[in-house]
């Protein structure tokens, strides 16, 4: 025993001077950093380390670069709840070498057929009477059935397998259902994750009709799983195979969407078998912005993707490079093209085949340079309304990105939205249905309000970086509201700063949060501007002497997770990076 406690005294020792420690040193490159990973036949971006070996074997058995990005995202839906699963949506941009061209795809699902905006405003009304929802609360419940809508993902794999697929489903999934039977070990920020949503949903439980399958699932005994911990779920194996067997139809209008249907009619949500049978994602054209010789690439709204192509077009009227990448004036620029583009977003993105807003004008050079004269380069506005020209929340998301031998590079990004979703996993089917219908506005006015059959304003955004016709890199960041912010940052890292991809994505970042969003819900002000400890006291001082309104975040959990992947065009080297604020490695071969 003694000698027990003499080593359990050094550890904690150790321990304690650990923490006085900084970083240590490296022979190139950022000392905050680490190395880029090269490779030259594939390679796999995630935010595991197990889903990206799962993405390399599914390479080497010679699959396609979609192939191993579904075999990837459903290893992510087991081992990453905490952000996504197959109760959720999907996007993508995939580089396709054959047509030299890219590809989007939009899987969102839309909002149920059977309730109305009245009806809506009814239901919301009556757990305010019973005391489950604040009195002043002024949108749809973050969690329960009021904010479930259809599921796209599933969907959303068919469709990229049936044009860019080689294997069959049962190899491609084979992975994931393995994992689910027989476990994998918990990762840290995973398990970090887990007792974060655990104590939310004990918050919200009022909201939730009913939480038991979701404690069976995930929450056996009461208490979220821990690092390291082996975690099986033999529910979601079953119904993985289920679809590797029979397909997305197994999902949308098989045994799936029956059991789906018999769990919201049991606790009297809205969601029904006709919805899903009903719902298709679609292709969808890739929008552009070019900065400093290269085109960034977002996919058109519902998605907020084209905040970042706004953001791009007013940054291109200042040299942003005559400054140190850490100085105040680059994080006042940056943050106050963030705050114009998100204001004309919040007025005007929505499902298009219900309200189109005027994309090619937000994106010109002409709105840009006369959004960039809003700006004043020594003081942050107080609040910027929408422009002429149109008259965010807290979200948990996977982005993963794939690269195989024939130049094909997938950029693909699926959330749950709100942490791991509703709260609510229908009877023996492993996964929670997610509450991407928080984002709807209430407001009959609004382009983005509330109406059965429609898609909500979608958080989720993939990128891709082009020079010319050649594609560069395939990239994404997860979070919310961070993910244009988070898109902009790189690529100035990248252009006007010089940053190799992994320095890029470790550099401590800025969040904008609060201001104009599209569910329409009040705001006062100027919101807040988080930053990392990165940055350097002096620039935060002198950002709060132009008025804006900062905070430290020293935790990371704002800030997303970056995954990225270039290719050398003339040699086909690959070089990928993944980051520091998530468990995620990359591999390659």
């Amino acid at each position: 025993m003694k000698i027990v406690s003499a080593l359990l005294i050094t550890l904690l020792a150790t321990q304690t001077l650990a923490q006085d420690l900084g970083a240590g040193g490296r022979p190139v490159g950022a000392d905050y950093s680490r190395s880029p990973v090269y490779a030259q036949n594939g390679m796999a971006a995630t935010a595991h380390p197990l889903a990206s070996q799962v993405a390399v074997d599914i390479l080497q058995r010679g699959g396609s670069a979609v192939d191993a990005a579904i075999a990837a995202n459903a290893a992510l839906g087991l081992m990453e709840p905490t952000g996504n699963g197959i109760g959720g949506d999907l996007f993508a941009i995939v580089w396709d070498p054959e047509t030299r061209s890219l590809h989007g795809y939009n899987g969102s699902g839309r909002a149920p057929l059977g309730r109305d905006l009245d009806a809506l405003n009814t239901a919301i009304k009556r757990l305010k009477e019973a005391g489950k929802l604040e009195q002043d609360y002024d949108g749809i419940p973050s969690h329960g059935s009021l904010s479930v809508t259809v599921p796209g993902t599933v969907e959303a794999w068919d469709a990229l397998h049936q044009r860019f697929g080689k294997l069959d489903w049962k190899s491609v999934l084979e992975p994931a259902i393995g994992y689910a039977r027989n476990g994998f070990p918990v990762s840290p920020v995973i398990a970090y994750y887990f007792e974060r949503n655990l104590q939310r949903f004990k918050q919200v439980a009022p909201l939730i009709e009913e939480f038991r399958n979701a404690e069976s699932t995930y929450f056996k005994d009461g208490r979220a799983p821990v690092a390291g911990e082996l975690f099986t779920n033999p529910d979601l194996a079953d119904t993985l195979s289920l679809i590797a067997e029979e397909g997305s139809e197994a999902f949308y209008s098989g045994a799936i969407a029956e059991t789906i249907d018999s769990y919201m009619r049991a606790i009297d949500g809205d969601l029904r078998y006709a919805d899903l049978k009903a719902h298709r994602g679609e292709w969808v054209e890739p929008l552009g912005v070019e900065y400093k010789g290269y085109t960034l690439y977002e996919l058109p709204p519902n998605g907020q993707g084209v905040a970042a192509l706004m953001m791009l077009s007013i940054l291109k009227n200042v040299d942003l490079s005559q400054w140190d990448r850490g100085s105040p004036e680059v994080f006042h620029y940056l943050v106050e093209a963030k705050r114009l583009a998100f204001a004309d977003m919040a007025a005007s993105f929505a499902d298009p085949d219900f309200s189109v807003a005027p994309l090619e004008r937000l994106i010109s050079d002409e709105y840009g340079k006369q959004q960039f004269e809003r700006i004043n380069p020594k003081r942050a506005a107080v609040d910027y309304g929408p422009s002429a020209a149109v008259l965010e929340g807290e979200g948990d998301t996977t982005y993963l990105t794939v690269a195989d031998k024939t130049g094909m590079m997938v950029s693909l990004i699926q959330s749950n939205y709100r942490g791991m979703g509703s709260g609510l996993v229908p009877t023996g089917l492993g996964f929670m249905l997610h509450d991407r219908g928080e984002l709807f506005a209430l407001n009959p006015e609004h382009p983005n309000a509330y109406q059965p059959g429609k898609r909500p304003f979608q958080t989720i955004i993939p990128a891709f970086l082009m020079k010319g016709d050649v594609p560069v890199t395939s990239f994404g960041l997860m979070g919310g509201g961070m993910q244009p912010q988070g898109h902009v940052q790189m690529v100035i890292n990248w252009l006007d700063f010089g940053m190799n991809l992994q320095e890029a994505g470790d550099a401590a970042r800025f969040l904008h949060d609060g201001g104009a969003e599209p569910t329409d819900r009040a705001y006062t002000g100027y919101g807040t501007l988080l930053l990392e400890p990165g940055v350097p006291a002096a620039t935060v001082k002198a950002l709060e002497a132009m008025g804006h309104q900062v905070k430290i975040d020293s935790t990371g959990g704002a800030f997303g997770g970056y995954q990225a992947i270039s290719r050398d065009p003339m040699t086909g080297v690959l070089s990928g990076a993944t980051e520091m604020r998530k468990d995620g490695t990359v591999a390659g071969f």
